[in-house]
């Protein structure tokens, strides 16, 4: 958009109109990206990439999160992470966590973790590539990519300029959300991205005396979402909550979301 085709005075990363792909580092390899998108904030898609990259783990792949919320980051956190990153060689090494898994957040680059980072959508952007094509990763078998919410500059540099291989959408049970969140599904159909499916978080929470599942906000109990398959259903979990919170979310061992991981699974197989 505003495009005046003088490729000789612009910075865009386009080659006449055809945006070029992000290329890594040559010690680095990446068998398979998945992004993980959301259509507003506060309904659990780091929830959703720090589970998966766990059971993958778990499973024996190398994995990595590139965690893309520049703004409102929590992969750090979510895993434990106190220390800083710090370059070697022109490249940024990211952190490995005890089970494996290699992770770079921006808060891992603040002197503080509650500093706020006051950068307009460019400098966002410019640095989610840098965490692309600049970061140490060596050899994975997935990149896991924690996506701010909606479809602003970010999700679109993600899309343009990141080979992603499939894209994971998280929402919960309210219309109110799966209206905001169809338009993050229809960014993704309109810019050609594989959808693997929905992960519907809080979507239920487990009677404590009864065992009986009590849905919150109804139960449609559905198969599909705008026609896209129901990867899995996550409920309301206290001890989820603190293992998140405590930074220890690779010790978490239900099974909520062992059918998207599986999808995963497929997707890194074709």
């Amino acid at each position: 958009m505003g495009c005046n085709h003088d490729c000789a005075s612009c910075s865009g990363n386009c080659n006449g109109g055809e945006i070029q792909k992000l290329i890594l580092n040559d010690k680095s390899s990446i068998k398979c990206i998945i992004g993980v998108l959301s259509g507003k904030g506060g309904v659990g898609k780091s929830l959703v990439t720090s589970l998966a990259a766990s059971k993958l783990a778990q499973l024996g792949y190398k994995v990595g999160v590139l965690d893309a919320d520049i703004t409102g980051p929590s992969m750090a956190r979510t895993f434990g992470i106190k220390d800083k990153a710090w370059q070697k060689e022109g490249l940024i090494l990211p952190y490995t966590t005890q089970k494996g898994i290699k992770v770079i957040s921006s808060n891992m680059l603040l002197e503080n973790d509650d500093d706020p980072i006051l950068w307009r959508g460019s400098m966002i952007s410019s640095l989610v590539s840098q965490f692309y094509k600049d970061v140490l990763w060596e050899e994975l078998d997935v990149l896991l990519i924690d996506m701010p919410p909606g479809t602003g500059d970010v999700s679109l540099t993600t899309f343009q300029m990141i080979p992603l291989d499939g894209l994971v959408i998280v929402t919960t049970p309210q219309e109110l959300v799966s209206m905001i969140v169809k338009k993050s599904i229809n960014m993704a159909e309109t810019m050609n991205i594989p959808l693997l499916g929905v992960v519907e978080n809080m979507s239920y929470v487990v009677c404590p005396t009864c065992n009986e599942s009590i849905y919150i906000y109804g139960n449609k109990d559905n198969q599909e979402y705008y026609g896209h398959p129901i990867l899995g259903k996550i409920p309301f979990d206290g001890e989820l909550t603190r293992l998140v919170d405590g930074g220890k979310v690779e010790d978490f061992n239900k099974d909520y979301v062992d059918e998207l991981v599986n999808q995963i699974q497929g997707k890194m197989r074709e």
